[in-house]
């Protein structure tokens, strides 16, 4: 897992990890600027067909690319989201293709924070193991 920044360099409260621990008191919080991303490389090849993300509401984006690739070979372009500025779980959007691939990068670009900040409680890409 990498990301793109980190609030004022604070990965303690506000890093990587807080994407994945499943707590509704934590989460990743990126730094200033416009655009902001999350890389996830799977250890074996995997089936993407949904993805789930929960921002904080005024802190989302407004668009989401995803972009993925097998090991080895260049991102492309895999789809297009179009969030909605909430703190609801938003499941299953319907664009995502079921994708092999060992890595996925999540794009924010264009936040709803006027500073170009993203804040996202919980993230969740399901599929199948290859």
């Amino acid at each position: 897992r990498r990301v793109s920044s980190v609030l004022h360099r604070d990965v303690k409260h506000f890093g990587k990890q807080h994407l994945f621990d499943g707590s509704d008191e934590t989460c990743w919080n990126s730094d200033q600027g416009t655009s902001q991303w999350v890389t996830l490389d799977f250890p074996s090849p995997v089936k993407v067909s949904q993805l789930h993300i929960q921002f904080q509401g005024g802190f989302s984006s407004r668009l989401c690319t995803l972009e993925g690739c097998r090991t080895g070979e260049e991102l492309v372009k895999i789809s297009e989201l179009y969030p909605q500025d909430n703190h609801t779980m938003q499941i299953s959007f319907p664009r995502v293709e079921e994708t092999v691939l060992d890595k996925l990068r999540i794009t924010f670009g264009s936040s709803t924070d006027f500073f170009g900040r993203i804040v996202v409680y919980h993230l969740g890409v399901l599929g199948e193991r290859l």
